[in-house]
Parts: C-alpha cells; sequence; structure tokens
C-alpha cells in the first residue's frame, strides 16, 4: 500500500530573534506540487525487519469487507529504536497508511484509535509520531487528534535539508 503523497504546502520553521523568541511554523503553499514516498528512501515496510526485532510491534489493517485500506505499525520495547529512548512507558507510531482512494473515509482515525489502544494496553502512557513539515495534511491529521507538538528538529535530515522533523505527542488513557 503506497505511503506517497502530494505535496502542496510546507509549514517553513521560522526562528524569531534566533531561536531565543522560539519557532514558529508558517504555512507555505509550494510553486510546483510534488510526490513525496518515504518508502522510496527507506525501503518502507519490507525492511523493517531487517532493521529491528519487531516481534513486540502491534501491526494493525483497516479493511473495507475484504479489501484492504490501510494499515499502522506501532514499535513498542525495541532495543535500537532510538526513538523509544530506552522507555517501556512510550510507544511510537511507526507508520499510519491509507490507500488513496480511501483517505478522508474514517480508516485513519481508526487505525489512530485502535493504535492508542494497543500502546494502552501495554502499559505506555505516552505515544510519540514522527512527521515532517512537508506533510501539511499529516500534521493536521494529528493535531486534530489530540497530538501536541512536542520538538522540531530543523537539521534532523542532513540528506533532506528542507525537511524539518516534527514530533508529535499523544498522551493515553490508562488502559481499562
Amino acid at each position: 500500500m503506497p505511503i506517497a503523497f502530494e505535496v502542496r504546502a510546507v509549514l517553513d520553521v521560522v526562528a524569531r530573534d534566533g531561536g531565543l523568541g522560539g519557532l514558529l511554523l508558517a504555512e507555505r503553499s509550494v510553486d510546483a506540487p510534488y510526490l513525496k514516498n518515504y518508502d522510496a528512501l527507506d525501503g518502507g515496510p519490507a525492511g523493517w525487519a531487517a532493521r529491528f526485532d519487531v516481534s513486540s510491534w502491534g501491526l494493525l489493517v483497516a479493511r473495507s469487507g475484504r479489501r484492504v485500506i490501510g494499515g499502522a505499525a506501532i514499535a513498542f520495547d525495541t532495543a535500537g529504536v532510538e526513538m523509544l529512548e530506552g522507555r517501556r512507558d512510550l510507544a511510537v507510531l511507526w507508520d499510519l497508511r491509507v490507500a488513496p482512494e480511501a483517505r478522508g473515509r474514517g480508516a485513519g482515525s481508526a487505525l489512530f484509535r485502535a493504535a492508542e489502544a494497543w500502546a494502552a494496553a501495554r502499559g505506555c502512557r505516552r505515544m510519540k509520531i514522527e512527521t515532517q513539515n512537508v506533510n501539511v495534511p499529516a500534521c493536521r491529521f494529528y493535531a486534530a487528534r489530540g497530538c501536541v507538538l512536542g520538538a522540531i528538529h530543523r537539521f534532523a535530515y542532513p540528506g533532506l535539508p528542507h525537511e524539518a522533523q516534527l514530533l508529535w505527542y499523544r498522551e493515553l488513557a490508562p488502559a481499562e
């Protein structure tokens, strides 16, 4: 299932007073929209098991009838996944994707809620999500689900100097 999306706008990171006045995200339309495909950069889901021990990860599927229309992966308690910070009370929503023809119909929201429940059932108090300033729809999606922007790393991707890493956090209710 493709994760590619069309970039029509970006969130420029503006440092006020050299950064002492904080960072501001300012939305800007791009002159020429382009396709962004992170699977082309890192190999996507097919390569995860070769890079990490995914035995403790959660893998979720969204279906419409018999057809798979989306999926999510949640990293948890995995050595070598730096985003987990060595913590057992933190899960990382590693990937969430919905088939292009099914986007905007609730599958992403359902996967997000299921990821929250999966992480909470394992004792996680917080879920962390990485996205980039070139994925404005994802930023809006996570903000609409109660995620809070916790970090902006302007220089996280040396090979992609015009992209900034945005880390979102969602506090989780204890599992019932």
